[in-house]
């Protein structure tokens, strides 16, 4: 059974940083794609960034690239979203994601709040 456990999140100041984690079990992780998508408040849930199975490729959102950093570690099945000099407009939940076999896994998100 696919299970994905977001954690990390909670209040930053703008500028500041937070590291997000997401730690998955009940596949084999290191044979898929993983990514991190958000929701803010009364917007649609939009794609922030994707690693390929090995780490070694990754893509990124516009709004977020140069300072959102996705990175895994297969030996620990958890993948990572480095979050660098975050603005208010990052506020949302972050939720990890996993396509498997045509079918799209979700965790429950962790909520992060940009402000001072």
């Amino acid at each position: 059974q696919v299970q994905l456990v977001e954690s990390g999140g909670g209040w930053v100041q703008p500028g500041g940083s937070l590291r997000l984690s997401c730690a998955a079990s009940g596949f084999t992780f290191s044979g898929y794609a993983m990514s991190w998508y958000r929701q803010a408040p009364g917007k649609e849930r939009e794609l922030v960034a994707t690693v390929t199975a090995g780490g070694v490729s990754t893509n990124y959102a516009d709004s977020v690239k140069g300072r959102f950093t996705i990175v895994r570690d297969n030996a620990k099945n958890t993948v990572y979203l480095q979050m660098d000099s975050p603005k208010p407009e990052d506020t949302a939940v972050y939720y990890c994601k996993l396509r498997k076999r045509g079918v799209d896994y979700w965790g429950k998100g962790t909520l992060v709040t940009v402000s001072s």
